[in-house]
């Protein structure tokens, strides 16, 4: 099993040490979380609901949120135990577990919403013929469901259409690059199409992934394996505040509403809307339990470029005890029980 260093950042425990202080003192009495996520995007709304209407302390924790953007330095510091659970792509588990870290995905912020757009002056995926797709970096996921995506629809990459890596991780960027005619279609989320459309931005929308079969995961939750064993009860509250916390930014609008205020700086009401729609109504189920399809999907994609990942499955990365436990217990039926059908 390859060693791994732990990670120690003075910046991380400032911001912790701050957060504490400003607590309260009942929730300094609970047992600390420190969670991560990689990113300030509308997916990580449970995690805020649950932080803003005091789900977290409600179950039992005094959780800080701490948003840690690289890859290296988030899986580095749940090595490290600075952080108990990560919130971030799925693939970074994956090969970090792959490698030998023992960690493991146990939870989803639910599906990717991602559409094959073009430039409005083409309007069929065949009109792609002899054309320029964008994608981010070369490597990542955009690229192999780009190309997944493609080959769905009868284009093979590299001889009917052109990959070119644009080096823009963001999707609204990349919709921009599109517009100015510097390539002709790109992967873009609902959340940043939605963006352009509000903006007046015009593109054809010319497949939805999940319509083509290509599953993929907002983002995942992780910890590590000994965490999950050895800190049950803090791992099952932690997974109680937030699936709660999905449940309850469903069921109230203005609850959900507020935490994208706060988080995301929103105040536009249709963006708002659009937000809502993306990541509370068609965000995590109400059970978020890993995604296997979109995790195989995903591992189907690393494979070619990381040998440690053959012959494995998509199971061997994922640990579904503590969702499974509070479904046996009766959690999510108290659950419905509170928030009703939804």
């Amino acid at each position: 099993m390859i060693r791994y260093r732990q990670f120690k950042y003075a910046a991380l425990m400032t911001i912790f040490a701050f957060v504490a202080v400003v607590h309260s003192a009942t929730a300094q009495e609970l047992p600390t979380l420190n969670v991560s996520y990689a990113s300030v995007t509308g997916s990580r709304l449970p995690l805020w609901i649950a932080k803003d209407a005091g789900l977290f302390e409600k179950h039992g924790l005094n959780v800080n949120l701490v948003v840690i953007a690289a890859g290296a330095a988030a899986i580095g510091a749940l090595a490290g135990g600075d952080v108990e659970v990560l919130g971030a792509p799925g693939a970074t588990t994956m090969v970090s577990a792959a490698k030998g870290l023992p960690v493991a995905i146990i939870g989803t912020f639910g599906p990717g919403a991602w559409k094959l757009a073009a430039h409005p002056s083409i309007t069929s995926a065949q009109e792609l013929r002899g054309k320029i797709v964008g994608i981010s970096r070369l490597g990542t996921s955009i690229e192999f469901s780009t190309r997944r995506a493609l080959l769905k629809l009868g284009l093979t990459p590299g001889k009917d259409v052109n990959i070119l890596a644009t080096g823009l991780g963001e999707s609204n960027k990349r919709i921009l690059v599109m517009l100015q005619g510097k390539i002709d279609a790109t992967l873009v989320s609902a959340d940043n199409l939605f963006e352009a459309e509000t903006k007046g931005l015009k593109v054809s929308v010319l497949a939805d992934l999940n319509d083509l079969g290509i599953y993929t995961s907002a983002s995942d939750l992780s910890a590590r394996r000994d965490f999950l064993k050895n800190q049950r009860q803090r791992a099952r509250s932690f997974m109680m505040a937030y699936s709660e916390a999905i449940w309850l930014g469903k069921a109230n609008k203005n609850v959900a509403l507020g935490s994208f205020r706060k988080h995301l700086r929103e105040q536009d009401p249709r963006r708002l809307e659009g937000l809502y729609k993306n990541y509370a109504v068609e965000g995590p189920p109400l059970k978020p339990y890993p995604m296997e399809e979109a995790i195989q999907t995903e591992l189907e994609n690393l494979t070619p470029t990381v040998p440690e990942l053959r012959g494995k499955r998509a199971a061997d990365f994922i640990d579904k005890t503590i969702l499974a436990e509070l479904e046996r217990d009766g959690f999510f039926t108290s659950l419905q029980a509170k928030y009703g059908k939804l």
